[in-house]
């Protein structure tokens, strides 16, 4: 595993619906699902297609282990590996869940009872053998979840609703802002999230001129992003939830396209890790 202190490793970085297969295969077609380690904490950002690997790779570790999981929302891409995390069958691991944003609507809990239960799971919630514990709060709290690390938070344009996360330890920050509609003039509350962070990671599904046929539907385009990080006057952007129909060669143009405009712009892939 990589030495630094803080790092970040992505796990799914497409949007929508996991998309493996030819074409896709350099940029990976897991749904979102973000790891952030501070020290020897574990906080995992939304439970994609990708958390089913990240599961297998920590139970290689072999280690009882405490994780944190938050959810940006419950739309079906953003949880459908959590079924098959293998950690949730596992009594070594405690595995705390959030959500800023399922409180009127029964809670965290509750959504993930609706995925894993008749007809559309055979397994329920009831069988997982970790220690569970839901948590819900409002997107705005600032979070506490473990000693020295700190959890800014924020409401994010989409339907249905959604919270962006920037985390903050031992004087680095990452901020996780995906599912977003970033409009003409930028909400400050996401500025203030994005502001000088180390890695800022947006949403950008689409680009300027696919945004017309997708108004309304809570995403962003790569121009988008880019604007938000010359505001933020974040270091380092990161470009994430694909479009499942944008191919490799079409994320490799968005790359060229996105560093030209904003040097150090990075595209997100399966598998990339990121040192802080």
């Amino acid at each position: 595993m990589p030495s630094p202190s803080m790092f970040v490793r992505f796990w799914g970085v497409r949007g929508s619906i996991p998309c493996p297969g030819p074409g896709k295969t350099r940029y990976g077609g897991h749904t979102s699902c973000v790891e952030v380690r501070c020290g020897d904490q574990i906080l995992i950002f939304d439970a994609g297609s990708g958390i089913r690997v990240l599961g297998n790779a920590l139970q290689a570790e072999n280690e009882a282990r405490d994780i944190d999981l938050f959810f940006s929302h419950c739309h079906i891409d953003h949880l459908i590996g959590l079924p098959f995390f293998t950690p949730l069958f596992d009594d070594k691991y405690r595995l705390r869940l959030f959500s800023g944003h399922m409180k009127a609507q029964g809670g965290i809990a509750t959504a993930i009872d609706k995925l894993m239960s008749f007809p559309l799971f055979p397994v329920g919630i009831d069988m997982a053998n970790a220690k569970l514990a839901f948590q819900d709060f409002d997107a705005g709290d600032i979070l506490s979840p473990r000693p020295g690390i700190a959890i800014r938070t924020a409401p994010l344009l989409h339907p249905g609703g959604a919270t962006g996360y920037r985390v903050e330890y031992q004087g680095r920050s990452v901020a996780y802002l995906t599912d977003l509609e970033i409009s003409a003039s930028i909400d400050p509350r996401i500025v203030a999230l994005a502001n000088n962070a180390d890695v800022l990671i947006v949403d950008a599904t689409y680009t300027d001129d696919e945004l017309p046929q997708h108004e309304g539907w809570g995403h962003s385009s790569w121009q988008q992003a880019v604007r938000l990080a010359k505001q933020a006057h974040a270091k380092t952007l990161c470009l994430f939830h694909h479009d499942p129909d944008h191919d490799d060669d079409f994320m490799d143009r968005v790359a060229a396209d996105a560093a030209a405009a904003l040097p150090g712009t990075i595209v997100a892939k399966d598998g990339l890790i990121i040192p802080l």
